[in-house]
């Protein structure tokens, strides 16, 4: 089974990209200095600007307490901070709020509530948002284990690049599970898996996929690797 990542794991990153829903200038300082390690540089930046509302701070804070970076680790602050960006659909922030929910931290564990703020996320195509209502559908974690729509949730999210959902979508592409059996598209989805193996979140990991890609190619001919390998060559992200 699928796991989600806790917000603890580099969630951050994220936010440098999505500047343009926030206020330029402090709240870029505040991104350079997270980047940088200087954490009370962030802090002093973001703070103010979260007090007035500013989405992408207010995540920022909720990931420096998550994180327990430059400030004692609090999930219930970070779950606060977290919930006042995703109340105004930033979508970093409605995944990381999920996970909250998910693994308990900070707010009572809470499968509803979490699928409630991944459908949110999702419906804005962030893939990590994607990805974990797959994991959701595959684990039949708050709703019925559904392999079908676990591979719809994980193909829209491998698309646009997500490595976990890359592995998992090869997962099920392997067994035939909620989609037909398709050792070419399982060998093309670990590969991509492997080739972004930096950027796999735990508990799944570049050996992991790497495996998988070795064990599905023990079952398929030298013609079905080449074509295989051929589509990872040229696919592209959505």
């Amino acid at each position: 089974m699928q796991r989600i990542c806790t917000p603890v794991v580099a969630a951050f990153v994220l936010v440098g990209g999505m500047a343009g829903s926030a206020v330029a200038g402090p709240y870029e300082e505040g991104v350079a200095a997270f980047e940088a390690g200087d954490y009370q540089t962030a802090l002093r930046q973001w703070k103010p600007l979260a007090q007035k509302g500013v989405a992408g701070a207010q995540f920022g804070l909720g990931v420096m307490y998550a994180n327990g970076d430059g400030v004692a680790p609090d999930y219930g602050v970070a779950a606060s901070w977290f919930r006042k960006a995703a109340e105004k659909n930033y979508p970093a922030a409605e995944f990381e709020l999920g996970n909250l929910y998910v693994n308990g931290h900070g707010v009572a564990k809470d499968y509803a509530a979490a699928l409630n703020w991944f459908r949110k996320a999702a419906a804005q195509n962030y893939a990590d948002g994607q990805y974990a209502l797959g994991v959701m559908y595959e684990n039949g974690d708050g709703v019925v284990r559904d392999y079908a729509t676990a591979a719809t949730w994980y193909k829209q999210a491998a698309e646009r690049g997500n490595p976990n959902a890359q592995y998992a979508l090869g997962i099920l592409c392997f067994k035939g599970e909620g989609v037909p059996r398709d050792l070419v598209a399982a060998h093309m989805w670990f590969d991509l898996a492997v080739a972004r193996g930096d950027k796999l979140q735990p508990p799944i990991s570049p050996q992991n996929a790497a495996n998988y890609r070795d064990l599905v190619a023990a079952k398929m001919s030298k013609q079905q690797i080449a074509q295989a390998e051929k589509r990872a060559r040229e696919w592209t992200p959505r």
